[in-house]
């Protein structure tokens, strides 16, 4: 049975912004381990778009960029969305009923599927289908911009902490209830 995790790199003041701030070499490194570790990840139309940018090579990435988009192209990645037409590689285009949809995910599939985005997060948090909140706190503070949690209040606990490098704090949470 799948484990559905969110999480993201935050500001201080609780906003995402990946033009603003992003991971140093380190957390960077985490990142790569991570989603070598994954399942599948699960993204809305503008996160699915943004993170499109792994499917073409770049001669100017690092080694650790090559092993990131080495391994987030094997990943399946289910991509929710009433107007795209298609989807790249690798990918399955999701209409319908989100919740069935994201339920059947999490009884067919082993491991952990990373949610990406805080306005798909925050639907499948109202519907109880996400199991754990991972905040890579950021020493940056923006004043604005999309929250993490997006308009959605869990209750939760603290259930780890890690500094990452020199510039990240990795908090783990649960919602209280145990998720779904």
């Amino acid at each position: 049975m799948a484990r559905i995790v969110y999480g993201m790199n935050q500001s201080l003041d609780g906003y995402v912004d990946h033009d603003r701030f992003g991971p140093d070499e380190t957390l960077f490194r985490h990142f790569v381990d991570e989603v070598g570790s994954q399942a599948g990840c699960l993204y809305g139309r503008t996160m699915y778009s943004l993170m499109r940018y792994w499917d073409d090579d770049d001669p100017g990435w690092s080694d650790d960029e090559r092993a990131y988009a080495t391994a987030w192209r094997a990943l399946p990645k289910w991509v929710v969305s009433g107007t795209l037409a298609d989807v790249g590689p690798n990918a399955t285009l999701i209409r319908g009923d989100l919740s069935e949809v994201v339920r059947r995910l999490k009884e067919d599939v082993d491991g952990e599927i990373e949610v990406a985005g805080p306005v798909l997060a925050s639907g499948l948090g109202r519907l109880g289908l996400i199991d754990e909140y991972r905040i890579y706190l950021h020493p940056v503070v923006l004043g604005h911009g999309t929250p993490f949690f997006n308009g959605f209040r869990p209750e939760l606990r603290l259930t780890g902490h890690e500094q990452i490098g020199d510039r990240a704090l990795k908090l783990t949470f649960e919602p209280t209830d145990g998720g779904a």
